[in-house]
């Protein structure tokens, strides 16, 4: 898809690292608010399009690549068009990462990738309070937790993301 736009600034793609209930959303919209970028959010979107389909593990993988492909032309169109985005979607697993590698190449744009180094007692304690107050588009259990965390992998060096820590 080509880009009707035309722009010389580098638009900036944030990414965020982090397990369930790090703070990932949280700081997404810090970033938003920083830096004048727009927040695309996978949680806001599967919820919307998929809330009914999506009861376990399996479903989130199956809607979550549907979103990919169809949000991957637009997040290129953005960034080629000089929009900087701060994109609340998992940077958990090296496939996602290598997802989001594509689109930066694809787009010519600078990146940080925002790495939530978070226990995970912090993690669920965030979770549960998250699960009581009822703000939050989807609700995970423990059992979920632990299930998704398993596949969790920190990013590493040879990845070439630019990372910006956050403890």
């Amino acid at each position: 898809m080509e880009s009707a736009c035309a722009s010389t600034s580098r638009p900036v793609l944030h990414l965020l690292c982090g397990k369930i209930a790090a703070g990932k959303s949280t700081l997404a919209h810090q970033l938003a608010q920083q830096t004048g970028a727009v927040i695309i959010s996978e949680d806001a979107w599967l919820a919307h399009l998929f809330a009914e389909e999506m009861q376990d593990v399996a479903d989130y993988v199956r809607c979550a690549g549907k979103l990919r492909n169809a949000m991957t032309p637009h997040l290129i169109s953005l960034l080629q068009c000089g929009v900087s985005v701060v994109l609340d979607f998992p940077a958990n697993t090296v496939a996602q990462r290598q997802w989001m590698k594509a689109v930066i190449n694809s787009a010519e744009a600078e990146h940080q990738l925002h790495f939530l180094d978070v226990p995970d007692e912090l993690c669920k304690s965030r979770l549960h309070a998250r699960n009581a107050s009822g703000q939050h588009d989807f609700a995970a259990t423990d059992a979920q937790f632990a299930l998704i965390s398993s596949y969790f992998v920190a990013p590493h060096s040879e990845e070439g993301f630019n990372v910006v820590n956050h403890r």
